[in-house]
């Protein structure tokens, strides 16, 4: 069973990420801001990897004339979003599944934060393919995920300290039960440098680093 279809780690996950990403109230306002920059009043926001509805619902408190399209294979996180939201959730299109059988917008903006560490390379660059295709000239795009060195030495001393910080944080020590070790072998983590340089490679321009976590990074780029 995904951890994001296990009941227990559902009901759990947004106090886990609080605990987890550093400043991730703040991280949510500034690609809200980010995505203001070049989005109307009046606009439609595609949001990859919706699910559990943090970034929703602060994107739609911030910006009450918005709409979104929210897409996520878990139909078990897609109902923790609808129920974080609450009257919000009128203002979202939930679309479970993948970006390859999303809409196609053309959207105002996008966002996807904490979702693509999960794929691998060449999956995460056809996905941003397929994003930047959906977004209309000159929208921006919102990425933040963990993106660090993938040297031994550099890897370990940055997960030394995405442990500590969860510690400090009140929550429990990501060393106990391998869990660093599991990090390393399922989660396909790019350097910073390469993470970039995707977003390039799938078409977005002014790709520029806005915010920085410890092991989380994160970018906006534009639509040419």
């Amino acid at each position: 069973m995904s951890s994001f279809s296990d009941p227990a780690a559902v009901a759990g996950y947004a106090d886990r990420t609080a605990r987890l990403v550093p400043g991730l109230r703040d991280l949510h306002r500034m690609a809200g801001l980010l995505l203001a920059e070049r989005a109307a009043a009046r606009a439609d926001i595609l949001v990859l990897g919706a699910g559990g509805g943090l970034e929703l619902a602060a994107f739609a408190g911030m910006q009450p004339d918005w709409r979104f399209c929210g897409v996520d294979p878990s139909a078990e996180m897609l109902d923790q979003a609808r129920a974080r939201l609450g009257p919000d959730a009128s203002r979202v299109t939930f679309h479970e599944g993948y970006i390859d059988t999303a809409p196609e917008g053309p959207f105002d903006g996008g966002a996807c934060l904490l979702t693509l560490h999960f794929l691998p390379e060449e999956e995460r660059l056809r996905t941003l393919r397929e994003v930047h295709r959906r977004l209309k000239p000159g929208a921006a795009f919102v990425v933040a995920h963990h993106s660090f060195p993938n040297d031994p030495a550099g890897r370990d001393k940055w997960l030394a300290r995405y442990a500590a910080y969860a510690t400090e944080s009140g929550g429990p020590d990501p060393r106990a039960a391998n869990s660093l070790e599991a990090m390393k072998a399922r989660l396909p983590v790019l350097s910073p440098e390469r993470d970039a340089a995707l977003l390039r490679e799938a078409g977005f321009s002014g790709v520029e680093l806005f915010y920085a976590g410890f092991t989380f990074k994160g970018w906006v780029g534009y639509r040419g």
